[in-house]
C-alpha cells in the first residue's frame, strides 16, 4: 500500500518520494529542528535511512508517514504519520502506532502541524479504527504538547528512551 493523498484547506499530504531527500536532509540537519527531537543534527545518510523507512512503513505496515506539502506553492513543509518504530522504551508503548510530526523551521509557528496532525488522525479514524495511538516528547518541548492536546492526546506518564525522561501521550478514541 502506498500512502494516500489527503488535503486540508492549506496542505496536502502526500507519499513520500526519492526525490524529497533534500528537503529531508535539509530539516534534519538544522539544529532548530532537531533542538527537541535528538539535539543533533542529522547526517545525509541518517536522513537517507529516514526516508526509507517513511516508503517502506506504507508497504510493510499500511500505514506510516506523509510528506506535508504547501497546497499553493508545493513547499515541502515537514512530515507527520503513523509508525511501529520498535522503540526500545520503558515502560514500553504497547504496541499502539506512534503519532509523530517534524515540521521544518519556515513551518514552525504556523499551525500546520496541528491541521495536518488532525488530518491524519481523521484518516485513520475513519480507515484504521485504531482506539488508541501514542505520541512521545521531549519534556520540554512545549508546542508538540500543544499540538498533541489540541488533537485530543492527554498526558499518561513518562517513559525512559535512551537516557532520555520522555513524555509520553495517548489519544483514545470511543
Amino acid at each position: 500500500m502506498s500512502a494516500p493523498i489527503l488535503e486540508t484547506e492549506r496542505l496536502i499530504l502526500r507519499p513520500h518520494r526519492v526525490e524529497d531527500f533534500d528537503d529531508v536532509a535539509a530539516m534534519w540537519a538544522d539544529p532548530a529542528v532537531v533542538q527537541f527531537i535528538s539535539g543533533v543534527p542529522s547526517t545525509g545518510e541518517a536522513s537517507w535511512s529516514r526516508l526509507l523507512r517513511y516508503i517502506g512503513h506504507w508497504h510493510a505496515l499500511d500505514y506510516g508517514f506523509w510528506a506535508v506539502t504547501d497546497k499553493e506553492t508545493g513547499a515541502f513543509l515537514g512530515e507527520v504519520g503513523f509508525a511501529d518504530f520498535k522503540r526500545e522504551i520503558e515502560p514500553s508503548l504497547g504496541g499502539h502506532p506512534e503519532c509523530g510530526w517534524v515540521m521544518a523551521s519556515a513551518a514552525h509557528g504556523r499551525g500546520i502541524a496541528t491541521e495536518a496532525v488532525a488530518r491524519i488522525h481523521q484518516w485513520a479514524d475513519g480507515v484504521k479504527g485504531w482506539k488508541e495511538t501514542v505520541s512521545i516528547f521531549d519534556p520540554d518541548h512545549k508546542a508538540s504538547h500543544n499540538v498533541a492536546r489540541k488533537n485530543g492526546y492527554e498526558v499518561s506518564g513518562e517513559a525512559v528512551l535512551g537516557d532520555l525522561p520522555t513524555l509520553v501521550m495517548r489519544r483514545t478514541t470511543k
